[in-house]
């Protein structure tokens, strides 16, 4: 379990690593990219 938490961590401290968490950031921080993950979620949990 802690292998993949490390493999993880080091991709994070890559430059790769870092576009990727600053792209996530972004969306996360998009009204409307929330909403669209929310109902992703719910359909994927069986909720419409």
């Amino acid at each position: 379990m802690s292998g993949w938490v490390t493999r993880i961590k080091e991709f994070s401290r890559t430059p790769q690593g870092r576009r990727a968490i600053a792209s996530a950031r972004r969306a996360a921080a998009d009204p409307r990219k929330r909403a669209q993950a929310r109902d992703l979620i719910g359909r994927l949990r069986g909720r419409r």
